[in-house]
């Protein structure tokens, strides 16, 4: 015990911590001091550290106290829209938008022309109901929320009528059963997992239901003997018995993808025309956007919806508006949508272009780790819920030995490098990578 009294006092140490208390403030210094020494103390070293060694462990400290928890990662998983890694990319025009919503006052709800009250949604109706053809639109924070409003909206205390094999379960095992019993309505199961007919639904409808639904699962597929019933189909039936229709389309796009190369997709504009009443998508998905849950169709309906108390609950801030807007905007011109939005750039990159940047970088990632890194190609992947059982060639890197080793370490960085692990190696899919530099820097 009598060694450790040579340690030096706190208001010692403080008279030396000029630059630390300018960068943290004196309160978070003090108190790194005093777990600095208290850290020495129990584990009691021989020699003990001097006043530098003990300040270096406070700066240690204090910079790791200071580093966001929300900290940017390279995303090398070859699963470009990563739920765990925060989906999309904002473009460039998204971001600036919500820097400038952020800095100043904006007109979130105060009209400039009349100078009364203004909406929040009118920033995003008129884009929406022009790349979608629907007579109406609004947004809530996402789309179970979209799906949570619209259920409590127009089947609060009645039945929805949903085919068994559309009962899907989304990330973090929220069900769609769950959804609806939280939406106060009941679900009407009809068909079977694998095969529903009209005839389920027309004998399904009585004095109790209040919607027939249509989801569309995005997230996975029922392959053999099936049978579903096509959403023009199921929106006539609806509106033979007076019914609304509802079409979840889960991720949801605007545009059809097949014209970058891509497996096709339902786009909203087309479950519009197919007849639904409402159609409930995503933003923060295969639209490249912020998270947000846009709600379209009839106009009398998303008045309805606009009313329900909900709304205010789930409703968006300025911030994710002005990004949802500009997001919106680019869809615009799609001549030049995927230089601008970076869902679309990293889905539609060429393998080629993929394969010779791995190539490049094979030699100086092996040199940075000690560990061989050898060139492959593989597959990339949607990801969140999106064409799940299609994949896109690529191509990156294959690090060994040890691989659980080095996904650790690459974790650890100051930025970190996060793979997959596959067929005992890591793999690095380059798909996701911006440039060479990314990788190189975060490694040095």
């Amino acid at each position: 015990m009598s060694g450790l009294r040579a340690l030096p006092s706190v208001d010692r140490l403080l008279a030396d911590c000029g630059a630390l208390i300018a960068a943290h403030g004196r309160a978070p210094v003090t108190k790194a001091l005093r777990a600095e020494l208290a850290a020495i103390r129990a584990a009691r070293p021989d020699p003990l550290p001097d006043d530098a060694a003990i300040l270096t462990g406070i700066e240690a400290r204090l910079a790791a106290q200071a580093q966001s928890k929300l900290r940017p990662v390279l995303n090398l998983t070859g699963t470009v829209l990563h739920t765990n890694l925060g989906r999309a990319l904002l473009a460039e025009a998204a971001v600036a938008a919500a820097t400038i919503a952020m800095r100043a006052p904006a007109a979130l709800e105060f009209d400039l022309d009349s100078g009364g009250r203004g909406e929040r949604d009118s920033h995003l109706r008129g884009l929406l109901c022009e790349l979608t053809g629907a007579e109406d639109a609004t947004v809530v924070n996402n789309n179970a929320a979209a799906v949570l409003i619209v259920l409590n909206t127009l089947a609060r205390g009645r039945e929805a009528v949903v085919s068994r094999g559309e009962l899907i379960e989304i990330g973090g095992a929220f069900r769609m059963p769950a959804i609806m019993e939280q939406a106060g309505c009941r679900l009407r199961e009809v068909g079977t997992t694998n095969r529903t007919h009209p005839r389920d639904y027309r004998e399904a409808i009585g004095p109790e239901t209040g919607l027939l639904m249509k989801v569309h699962t995005s997230n996975y597929r029922i392959e053999g003997f099936t049978k579903e019933v096509p959403a023009p189909e199921l929106a006539a039936l609806a509106h033979a018995a007076g019914l609304p229709m509802v079409n979840d389309l889960g991720s949801g796009t605007l545009v059809d993808l097949r014209r970058w190369g891509l497996a096709p997709e339902p786009t909203v504009a087309e479950a519009v025309a197919e007849g639904a009443d409402v159609v409930t998508f995503s933003g923060d998905k295969l639209l490249g956007g912020p998270q947000a849950g846009f709600i379209v169709g009839r106009r009398a309906i998303i008045a309805a919806i606009n009313r329900n108390p909900l709304k205010r609950a789930l409703r968006l801030d300025k911030i994710r508006i002005a990004a949802t807007e500009a997001t919106l905007r680019l869809y615009r011109d799609p001549d030049r949508l995927a230089a601008r939005l970076p869902t679309l750039r990293l889905l539609s990159r060429p393998q080629a272009e993929i394969r010779a940047q791995a190539e490049r970088l094979a030699p100086r990632v092996a040199e940075a780790l000690g560990c061989a890194a050898t060139v492959i190609d593989c597959a990339s992947q949607i990801g969140s819920g999106a064409l799940p059982t299609e994949t896109i060639p690529s191509a990156g890197l294959a690090l060994t030995p040890r691989p659980e080793a080095l996904a650790e370490r690459l974790r650890g960085l100051a930025t970190p490098i996060i793979g997959r692990i596959h067929d005992g190696a890591l793999i690095l899919d380059l798909r996701c990578l911006p440039d060479d530099a990314a990788l190189l820097d975060a490694l040095a």
